[in-house]
């Protein structure tokens, strides 16, 4: 039609910057192998981390909640979807986060925007890292308070900026604890100890460390023994726990004030039945199972070591998540469909994801991957070379 002519003309050039997306169908669990598009292929661009979303006990929780409660939640929360079953998931999360409470959103980001734009309003000012969420960015947009964006990582930048904030009413530091498509670890001693000086609060994003870091899988607030120093912990349970939803785990008061502000969670239908009873069967399968951790993290040490002895160029991550920077959004697009061709599914990540010229493929290990699943990917990636 003539009136969205400029619709085909912005992905025209969208398409010529190597920036355009497409859908892809995935037609089998998310396991470390999966059938994509009609051919089997060696998963590398996975959050389900743990592989949690097809262990049995999670899939007998969720079939058990859909015969009790039904396919849906009927409502938002605060109105009539606000299902048993949220209260033991609560229970867990803050049992597992050292809190005294959480609060569980239909989704991470809707967490992350609902809770940001209440904490901080006029007079107020955010610390936010460079490299944090786009969920993050936004609610530090919808906040009414200051943004200011410290480098990636440079507490001495964020130490400069607190320095010069004491005209602000409050303060909040924001960071990811693991940063998602760089797969290192927020310095959160040091951001701990900067907000006890100056007076801030400090809000961790768990997102990639819920379930992976920490000795009963807490997030980095456990890895870095802070329990009680941070004020806000905010997850998903999208990623390692293999289910869907966010959360933010804290102080009862802390509860209370985002049940009654948070736009995110007030204006939201709840979460269905069958999700709510496998995240909180997924976590107690994290919990007694931590081997599940160690595997991961040692198939992210054997892939991460066999590109790094050809010659690939990883950034130096110690997660999961392993970014092979390639720089141009079009020869990461090019090299994401040579590697699929070899059989491996690592998908290109492109600005506005990742600043301009540090396009790359963000590779995602996950513990149901096989020894030979990662010598067969490291052959994929050598070939597709």
């Amino acid at each position: 039609m003539e009136r969205d002519y400029w619709l085909k003309s912005e992905l025209d050039q969208l398409n010529q910057a190597g920036l355009r997306r497409s859908l892809r169908t995935v037609m089998t669990a998310p396991t470390g192998r999966i059938v994509l598009d009609g051919r089997e292929v060696i998963l590398l661009g996975s959050n389900n981390y743990l592989g949690l979303s097809t262990h049995p006990k999670v899939i007998e929780a969720a079939i058990h909640a859909v015969k009790a409660y039904g396919t849906g939640a009927s409502g938002s929360r605060l109105i009539t979807g606000n299902c048993q079953l949220y209260t033991e998931l609560e229970t867990r999360i803050a049992d597992v986060k050292g809190a005294e409470a959480a609060l569980v959103f239909s989704s991470g980001y809707l967490a992350n925007i609902g809770t940001i734009a209440v904490l901080a309003g006029e007079g107020d000012v955010i610390f936010s890292d460079a490299l944090n969420h786009a969920s993050i960015i936004d609610g530090c947009r919808l906040s009414k308070g200051t943004t200011q964006v410290y480098r990636h990582g440079d507490v001495t930048h964020l130490e400069s900026l607190l320095a010069q904030s004491s005209k602000f009413r409050r303060r909040l530091i924001v960071t990811d604890g693991v940063f998602g498509m760089d797969g290192d670890i927020a310095p959160l001693p040091d951001i701990c100890e900067l907000a006890e000086e100056y007076g801030a609060m400090v809000m961790v994003d768990d997102a990639h460390s819920f379930g992976v870091l920490g000795k009963s899988g807490g997030g980095t607030v456990e890895h870095f023994g802070l329990e009680g120093r941070v004020m806000i912990q905010m997850g998903t349970l999208s990623k390692a726990i293999g289910g869907l939803g966010g959360y933010v785990a804290g102080s009862r008061v802390l509860v209370d004030f985002l049940m009654n502000r948070a736009r995110g969670f007030i204006f939201t239908t709840g979460l269905p039945p069958a999700t709510l009873a496998g995240n909180s069967a997924a976590i107690d399968v994290m919990k007694s199972t931590p081997q599940l951790r160690e595997r991961l993290l040692s198939n992210a040490r054997q892939l991460k070591n066999a590109l790094l002895s050809q010659g690939f160029r990883l950034l130096p991550s110690e997660t999961q998540i392993l970014p092979l920077i390639l720089g141009s959004a079009e020869w990461a697009s090019r090299f994401a469909e040579v590697l699929l061709e070899h059989g491996i599914y690592a998908p290109a990540v492109r600005p506005p994801t990742v600043p301009e010229g540090t396009s790359r493929l963000r590779i995602s290990v996950m513990a149901s991957h096989t020894s030979a699943d990662l010598e067969a990917a490291a052959a994929g990636f050598i070939a597709a070379r």
